[in-house]
């Protein structure tokens, strides 16, 4: 799979957010964009999950144009600022609830990746009196559960302790070698340093490759 960024720029309210943006990325890596906070990372995830239209470019996944070939991408799983899940719902519950929108996965790959995030799948708790690392876990698990071909994490590791970044670390690079392409936006150094294949800069609108 390939996703082309062709001449992406973004404008809100005459603020330039993104600016003639271009990348060619391939599936089995993962890519770390890295700025300061309103450098444009987030709105470059929300323009690929289709969240949010350019206003100049084409995004280009896998040979088909996303906003006129197709509405959004397939088997995408994603974190993004300041999102959520049902604030009454367990864990299990949330999931279940998400899955039955594309019927990818059942009840067994649903336990699954809730262990595998290191939770408890029985824990019949609501997610608003979950911590926030174990708020983190969860959104974790349902941007990996249905094993997404693209997979956009806006700072996955925030809120967690050492373990719990260590377990995601871990995940990320298990994704990575089943062949998900993987967009991360991080602050953390050890990530970089650990998961990144590819770096890029996002500064001023303008996103550049990272030399090594």
């Amino acid at each position: 799979m390939e996703l082309t960024i062709k001449n992406i720029s973004k404008k809100l309210d005459k603020k330039i957010i993104l600016e003639d943006v271009n990348l060619n990325l391939k599936s089995g890596k993962v890519y770390v964009f890295v700025g300061r906070n309103g450098s444009g990372k987030t709105t470059l995830f929300r323009l690929v999950s289709g969240l949010v239209k350019p206003t100049s470019g084409e995004i280009i996944w896998d040979g088909k144009v996303l906003g006129k070939d197709i509405k959004i991408i397939p088997k995408l799983g994603m974190i993004l600022e300041n999102a959520g899940l049902y604030p009454d719902l367990s864990a299990y519950e949330n999931l279940k609830l998400l899955a039955d929108i594309n019927h990818f996965i059942g009840k067994d790959e649903i336990v699954q990746v809730i262990k595998r995030v290191g939770l408890d799948p029985d824990d019949k708790k609501p997610f608003k009196k979950f911590s926030l690392g174990m708020k983190q876990r969860l959104m974790v698990a349902q941007a990996i559960m249905e094993k997404p071909d693209l997979i956009l994490l806006d700072e996955p590791t925030n809120a967690l302790d050492f373990d719990g970044v260590d377990d995601v670390r871990q995940i990320l690079m298990e994704e990575r070698d089943r062949g998900a392409m993987i967009l991360l936006a991080t602050h953390n150094a050890d990530d970089i340093k650990m998961l990144a294949d590819e770096t890029y800069q996002v500064n001023n609108g303008k996103i550049e490759k990272v030399e090594e």
